[in-house]
């Protein structure tokens, strides 16, 4: 539509131990105490104990066609896990495991960084962000998740220089726009 207003899209560095919620009984901290004043939705969440890239937009539309599965809109994350994995449990996290009665996948995964420990780093990368989703698929496989790093969401990735607990606001859009 002429003259319509584009979207404004934060990138944001969500740090462990916030909240994507609008506000919580408990009083614990949001992500929305530390953005600029708006109606910010936010694209997708990340839990409590996960840190990483959060999209934020003013526009309910631009954040349901980002969100929504028919999109297939890629979501890239390092996980450290405990153990490491065997080819057949790589194998078997790409073909797709029953979680909670629902298959889901990985389309991609290999290894990320240097172990540590009895801990491994793995970049995985899939195209649905249902609950908990990349830590469910681990521990279906018996290799718990310790720590959860959104590095992507779909084409714009986290970037090196944003501290956490910090924002950005997206100069180019269009790219969003497109998916």
């Amino acid at each position: 539509e002429p003259g319509a207003e584009k979207p404004r899209v934060l990138l944001y560095h969500k740090p462990v131990g916030q909240l994507v919620t609008r506000s919580d009984p408990q009083g614990r901290r949001t992500v929305f105490d530390a953005l600029p004043p708006g109606r910010w939705v936010a694209v997708g969440r990340l839990d409590l104990n996960s840190s990483g890239l959060l999209l934020l937009t003013d526009s309910g539309e631009l954040a349901n066609r980002l969100m929504h599965p028919r999109y297939e809109v890629e979501r890239e994350y390092a996980a450290r896990i405990r153990g490491e994995l065997g080819p057949a449990e790589k194998k078997q996290l790409l073909a797709g495991i029953a979680v909670d009665g629902q298959m889901a996948r990985f389309e991609r995964i290999e290894s990320h960084r240097e172990s540590e420990g009895s801990n491994r780093w793995y970049r995985v990368v899939l195209k649905e962000g249902r609950n908990r989703e990349v830590r469910r698929l681990f521990e279906a496989l018996g290799h718990p998740v310790s720590r959860l790093v959104r590095l992507r969401y779909g084409p714009i990735e986290l970037p090196a220089d944003l501290p956490a607990g910090h924002w950005r606001e997206m100069r180019n859009t269009a790219i969003l726009q497109r998916l």
